[in-house]
């Protein structure tokens, strides 16, 4: 390199889902702002590629969960995974930083970890929920883990394992700042029309479980509240699935897919049903009253039960620590008790405003701690990531490592499925 020239880092990073694409987008533009020599390179989707990043295949390609919902795609995944290992060695990064999806994430850097190659796992897999002794397989995946919750770093503190809190991203996600003038005038709605949200997912897997439920939810709805108004807030992942699924409904929703126009759809709404995860967060940011649902194969809900550890699924519950928000899951995913649900919701202002400061008191947890090196989830995990890439490490031959890649893939083939 020539004397006085910035030297230029290359990051590999992996996003396999639309919440880690919108995180992965964040944590992006936050490094780039700190070094504006860095180069991405990876896997991600539509908001990643619009900071550069060329995605080594579809992302969509990875967005499944369900423990039986996997197993059609076992040997598409394997193969990408094989692609990702392949890109790795070829390319031989500075740094390899993957974006939450454990299940495809975690067997990428145990496949990697003989590179020598610094790795960051951006989101802790949440084995504090369920399955907690995978915990003891986590040593030697990372160099460094980052986490989004509060508790999180003091669980895997008390297992051996250190991760680092740097607050939760959707406080910088402006799902507060909504307009509901300005939607109501972009979609034609009336100012007294009630609205609800209805958030299905942004999982190709999950989301025909959930859509059928809405459907008839809604038409019960209509016969309580005629000119009631729902919008359906997707991914573009989804959007061809979720447009030829509301086609059948009795009542035409919104489908939206612009960012600001589903925050604008939250400041207009009166309440919400949501599947669990992210959205939750997002619809207590912008207070918007909702009840929280899921349904998954019945096998797969039969051995989540016996497995999970925890005693709410949305988030906001898990942080309160009470249930602020109904839980229906699996036999309760059913249209009468959620249309019973969002009807209250819509109509008793009490128990509206109840959730509303139970968000308010809720919600201040997720801030990065005091002290942390930036005011931003996504600032505060730019550091750490520079951080470790401002650290020296041990060389190691490529002849070496090429040899080692090798024996190590054989291995993996010789001890059956990558996914078991």
């Amino acid at each position: 390199m020539p004397h006085g020239s910035v030297p230029v880092h290359v990051i590999w990073l992996l996003a396999g889902e639309p919440s880690g694409d919108i995180l992965g987008a964040r944590l992006m533009e936050a490094l780039h702002a700190r070094d504006s020599h860095l180069v991405f390179v990876g896997v991600g989707g539509p908001r990643m590629e619009a900071l550069g990043l060329r995605s080594l295949f579809p992302m969509r390609e990875l967005a499944v969960m369900g423990l039986v919902e996997v197993l059609p795609r076992l040997r598409s995944l394997s193969r990408r995974l094989n692609e990702a290992v392949t890109d790795i060695e070829r390319r031989h990064p500075d740094m390899i930083v993957t974006v939450d999806s454990p299940g495809f994430s975690l067997r990428l850097l145990r496949r990697v970890a003989h590179l020598d190659i610094p790795r960051v796992h951006f989101v802790a897999p949440q084995v504090w929920a369920w399955r907690a002794e995978r915990v003891k397989k986590f040593p030697g995946l990372w160099d460094k883990m980052l986490c989004l919750l509060p508790f999180e770093a003091e669980w895997f503190a008390q297992r051996g394992i250190t991760a680092h809190f740097v607050g939760h991203p959707v406080l910088q996600s402006e799902a507060d700042k909504g307009d509901a003038r300005r939607f109501r005038l972009r979609h034609g709605i009336a100012p007294d029309v009630p609205i609800v949200v209805l958030m299905p997912g942004s999982r190709r897997s999950e989301v025909p479980k959930l859509l059928p439920v809405f459907g008839k939810t809604l038409a019960l709805l209509k016969q309580r509240i005629p000119n009631i108004h729902a919008v359906v807030p997707i991914s573009p992942v989804v959007a061809a699935t979720v447009k030829k699924a509301v086609a059948a409904w009795p009542v035409t929703p919104s489908i939206i897919t612009d960012m600001h126009d589903k925050h604008d759809a939250f400041a207009a709404a009166g309440a919400a049903l949501t599947k669990s995860g992210t959205s939750t967060l997002e619809l207590a940011l912008a207070g918007v009253p909702m009840a929280v649902t899921y349904r998954v194969n019945p096998v797969t809900a039969l051995i989540a039960r016996r497995m999970i550890q925890v005693p709410y699924v949305a988030m906001i519950n898990l942080l309160a620590g009470r249930e602020v928000v109904p839980e229906l899951l699996q036999e309760k995913c059913r249209p009468d008790i959620l249309a019973d649900t969002v009807y209250k919701l819509l109509t008793d202002r009490r128990a509206a405003q109840a959730q509303r400061d139970a968000f308010a008191t809720t919600l201040p947890q997720l801030a990065p701690p005091p002290g942390a090196p930036a005011s931003t989830a996504a600032g505060a995990a730019a550091v750490e990531i520079l951080a470790l890439l401002a650290e020296p490490r041990s060389g190691v031959p490529q002849r070496r490592l090429r040899k080692e890649s090798r024996r190590r893939r054989g291995a993996l083939r010789s001890h059956g499925s990558l996914w078991e």
